[in-house]
């Protein structure tokens, strides 16, 4: 038993390598591409610039909407060709008069914003839904609450989409942690987000131009978002499942790399449990309504994609499961080893396999510093000692909670399906 326990494991880890190895090369190839960049301010004027309706959904955020809608107001795009949607969701705080009172300043008298105070269901997805019944804009425009835009982030964003207008039906950009140097947790969680931003990201598009629509900052056909039936009102994760809903239309996600925002991460382990909890709950949602589509005639994109998300997800998880197990049955063997010599053999069997597996286990921990230091040399200021030693530790700690996490999520998931529950919650991340 034992024996097969590490061949899985060992099947998984090497699974686990190729699919880094090739993401980090795809990352390279595009970080080396990229190393030269227009300076910021002598940018090129667009070959046109279409209107856009941002749209920014908010949930009791009287503490930061302030924050992002003064950076969304002081974007670089014409005045006359962006229109401001706020939704103050079932809010029971003053979120909306935070939004009047800028309104009524001076610097902002030109601009064309609005709050609407909103009562409806289904999420973050429903305010979509509602915002795009409205919408005068060519393309609409998603920022989080939180998520505070940097000037040049919807010039890049359009300028990505009319590189190819007719395959491109969204364009995505960076995320960055605002609040990184709060705590340890906070650390962790900027740590997983260059790696995701920076390797993960450029990795996949560059090599197979598949993108994947974040929760914030991007911006999104309107009239195709229309075909395609909207945003799935309800959804958890509502940006994973438009993301394939586009690649099923055939389209393409680009990934624009120099529109940055600027966001706040949870800053405590309740914060951090329930929001990531909620994301892998929605993606294994998706995942188990697409998984499907390996065996049938859809584009080989989504047969990718929804490959990568099971290993992820699902294979990943139980490999990280197994070793663990491992772990523990051969410390108990060697305990009672000790009180009962005739258990010897039953560890000895299993040694070459133990040997194998260690030196598979190593190979994994330095590719992860592998692509770790890549995406933090590639990122302005994350290239410091400090950070390599965060990296170090969460390995053994911060990445240990996703599995923790996971696990939770499927047992939410399969006991909801059993019971024929489906009640979707908004929950309100703590702001700071």
């Amino acid at each position: 038993m034992i024996d097969w326990l590490y061949v899985i494991a060992i099947i998984t880890i090497w699974l686990s390598i190729v699919m880094t190895i090739i993401t980090i090369s795809g990352a390279v190839i595009f970080i080396f591409k990229h190393l030269h960049h227009t300076d910021i301010d002598n940018l090129p004027p667009l070959k046109r610039y279409p209107h856009v309706t941002l749209v920014v959904p908010a949930h009791n955020e009287e503490l930061v909407i302030q924050d992002t809608v003064r950076a969304i107001l002081h974007l670089n795009y014409p005045k006359d060709r962006v229109e401001l949607l706020v939704y103050a969701d079932n809010c029971n705080d003053e979120t909306a008069q935070r939004v009047r009172e800028l309104r009524q300043k001076p610097e902002f008298i030109n601009n064309n914003f609005r709050v609407i105070e909103r009562t409806g269901t289904g999420g973050k997805a429903g305010v979509l839904n509602d915002a795009l019944k409205i919408a005068t804009g060519e393309y609409i425009g998603v920022y989080d609450a939180d998520a505070a835009p940097e000037c040049n982030a919807l010039y890049f964003l359009i300028a990505k989409i009319l590189e190819d207008p007719e395959r491109y039906a969204a364009a995505f950009g960076r995320n960055k942690t605002r609040n990184y140097q709060q705590n340890f947790l906070s650390r962790c969680i900027n740590l997983e987000i260059v790696n995701t931003q920076r390797i993960q990201h450029t990795g996949l598009w560059q090599l197979f131009k598949i993108g994947r629509i974040p929760g914030t900052n991007f911006i999104i056909n309107k009239a195709i978002v229309q075909s395609i039936g909207g945003w799935n009102n309800g959804a958890l994760t509502e940006d994973t499942a438009i993301s394939f809903s586009l690649m099923h239309a055939g389209k393409l996600i680009a990934l624009a790399h120099r529109a940055e925002a600027f966001q706040q991460e949870p800053e405590t382990l309740f914060a951090y449990y329930n929001q990531r909890k909620r994301w892998a709950r929605g993606n294994y949602e998706v995942i188990l309504d697409n998984v499907k589509h390996l065996f049938d005639k859809t584009p080989w994109r989504i047969k990718l994609e929804v490959a990568y998300y099971l290993c992820t997800f699902f294979w990943f998880n139980a490999a990280i499961i197994i070793s663990n197990v491992i772990f523990v049955i051969n410390m108990s063997l060697a305990a009672v080893h000790v009180f009962y010599p005739q258990i010897q053999q039953l560890v000895s069997l299993s040694m070459p396999l133990s040997i194998l597996f260690m030196v598979n286990w190593f190979l994994m921990f330095f590719l992860y510093l592998l692509q770790m230091n890549i995406a933090l040399a590639s990122d302005y200021g994350q290239a410091t000692v400090k950070n390599f030693y965060y990296t170090l530790i969460s390995y053994f700690t911060y990445a240990q909670l996703f599995v923790v996490v996971s696990i939770v999520a499927i047992f939410d998931m399969m006991r909801d399906k059993i019971l024929g529950k489906h009640d979707t919650k908004w929950y309100k991340t703590q702001r700071f």
